[in-house]
């Protein structure tokens, strides 16, 4: 159970606070709602007995978001190169609430902008996870969201070029280990 005052979750529409908590009547029917005051002065009522079925959840703690950052500065996960089951796949992830997923697909996608452009739909996941996970690291690292942002754009950046140079370097390599394979068919080892 969540209190006035109390900052949660709301899966795919970022994190917001409890502003109050109110009995209204819908159909013939009297029910208990949070009112959730999202980013944008946009709110939303969620059913307190509904709660946790949809995935309201209190935000990450600053230990948690220290986590999201390292999220941020890892390489890319393998995701599929079939745009439509990416873009289910990350649906999925994004629907679970949990902030290390969506971080994850920030990284990805953004990376994926870098490297070769995002669809449509994949251009406005991006951006909305994007969303989800400043407005969270907002409250939990209670900094404004113009500093969160250039945080999180500063760390993908970094990340992206160091994937690059990772990149980079193993070019030579696997270029090495092909001639070295293939000198070992036509040259005799002693």
């Amino acid at each position: 159970m969540f209190n006035i005052g109390d900052n949660v979750v709301y899966p795919l529409h970022g994190a917001g606070r409890i502003v109050a908590i109110e009995e209204n009547a819908m159909l013939d029917e009297t029910q208990t709602y949070y009112i959730i005051q999202m980013p944008g002065e946009v709110k939303v009522m969620v059913p307190i007995n509904k709660a946790e079925a949809i995935g309201l959840r209190s935000i990450i703690d600053q230990e948690g978001a220290l986590k999201v950052i390292k999220v941020l500065e890892e390489e890319s996960t393998e995701m599929s190169t079939n745009w439509n089951k990416r873009y289910r796949d990350n649906m999925e992830k994004m629907k679970t609430g949990n902030i290390y997923e969506v971080a994850d697909i920030v990284r990805n996608l953004s990376f994926k902008q870098k490297d070769k452009g995002l669809s449509t739909g994949e251009k406005k996941m991006l951006l909305n996870a994007k969303q989800i996970l400043v407005s969270e690291l907002v409250l939990a690292q209670d900094k404004d969201k113009k500093e969160v942002e250039e945080m999180v754009e500063g760390k993908i950046n970094k990340s992206y070029e160091n994937h690059l140079t990772m990149i980079e370097e193993a070019e030579p390599l696997a270029a090495g280990s092909e001639n070295t394979n293939i000198m070992k068919k036509f040259i005799p080892q002693s």
